[in-house]
């Protein structure tokens, strides 16, 4: 199976489950940070099947400060019918300008960097991106009558929940260090949503808050620095898979066609409210992982090189991670109609083929 069959695959699979039913008929969406990983699959999504969908016009917009991918130009050119893309700074640029007289009726504010390596880089263009960006954005779909604003923010923001507060749901207040390697975005993306409540609650913008729990997938790319992205490279290039922590901190990963389902259905909500989207099962240590994608790349791959420890580069790449991350979806299940089904196994082979059939994406 191609990468393209497997992309149409999840895209189908996400369209299947959105529960969209005709919401973006005839409608603008507007989408910032459109070059990242989500950034990939959204446009794509959109792009593709803007007639299903019934989309008028897709607008992505990017500040490419980690670099212009290929694809994007590549879909930019076979859609130019209904994507527009612009090179565009969210946190300075005059998005009502850019806009113009077109209705944008939903908002996808994705505009951020989120990989810990990168934001510890750029930490005032990360709290830029979240306050400023987002106020921004805020300001506009409260001027335009946005019928859906949708905010990421974070699993970060719980921090390192305690024992007892794992799997964590949407009320557990968060236990983050203002003051450290990671608050520049742990804090931005806290600041944000009490941005977000406040133009719900006093300028009844439709902003709807999802906290995403470790996505991975089609579209992140392999110099991304996070986990996902570190040991698939390590797979394709044949070289040992290094884990620069002890093994023993836990993640429940996410595959980006499920969390996609739970992002559309939060940005159709179309009022305010916080929803964890993730998947519960399997928490499974680094260690587990390193191993899986060892196993999954021997078959997909004909991987044979081995799994070891390594001392990360960065002095600051474990201050403050999190000992485990899960995430309870009672509520989404409940109030969006979410309900993952992916489990890592089967999304690290998917991403592995994906990622061995399309080349490394750029």
């Amino acid at each position: 199976m191609t990468a393209s069959e497997i992309l149409n695959e999840d895209l189908k699979y996400t369209f299947d489950r959105c529960g969209c039913d005709g919401a973006f008929s005839e409608s603008t969406v507007l989408i910032t940070g459109c070059a990242g990983f989500l950034g990939f699959y959204f446009m794509h999504f959109f792009a593709r099947l803007a007639h299903r969908l019934g989309v008028r016009k897709i607008l992505g917009l990017d500040n490419f400060k980690l670099g212009r991918p290929a694809w994007i130009n590549e879909l930019a050119d076979a859609h130019d019918d209904v994507l527009e893309l612009t090179s565009f700074d969210v946190a300075a640029d005059d998005l009502a300008g850019l806009v113009g007289g077109r209705h944008v009726d939903y908002v996808l504010h994705m505009a951020s960097i989120a990989s810990p390596t990168f934001y510890r880089k750029y930490p005032l263009e990360t709290l830029d991106a979240n306050v400023w960006g987002l106020r921004r954005v805020l300001d506009h779909a409260c001027r335009q009558g946005a019928k859906g604003v949708l905010f990421f923010s974070s699993s970060e923001v719980y921090g390192s929940p305690p024992a007892d507060f794992v799997p964590t749901d949407e009320d557990f207040p968060g236990m983050v260090c203002a003051i450290g390697p990671r608050a520049c975005y742990d804090e931005a993306k806290r600041f944000g949503e009490t941005l977000c409540y406040v133009f719900a609650t006093r300028r009844a913008v439709p902003v709807t808050i999802v906290r995403p729990f470790n996505n991975y997938g089609p579209g992140m790319r392999l110099d991304d620095r996070r986990v996902p992205a570190d040991f698939a490279k390590a797979v394709l290039e044949n070289r040992d898979i290094e884990i620069l922590s002890d093994g023993t901190p836990t993640r429940t990963f996410c595959y980006v066609a499920d969390a996609a389902a739970g992002y559309l259905r939060a940005l159709t909500f179309g009022r305010f409210e916080c929803f964890n989207i993730g998947i519960e099962r399997p928490e499974i240590s680094m260690l587990d992982l390193a191993n899986l994608y060892a196993t999954i790349g021997r078959q997909v791959a004909g991987y044979s090189a081995k799994v070891r420890f390594a001392a990360p580069e960065e002095k600051d790449y474990l201050t403050h991670n999190p000992a485990r991350r899960c995430p309870k979806l009672d509520k989404a299940r409940k109030m969006l109609g979410y309900e993952p089904t992916i489990e890592v196994a089967e999304g690290v082979g998917r991403f592995l083929r994906f990622l061995q059939t399309q080349g490394r994406p750029s």
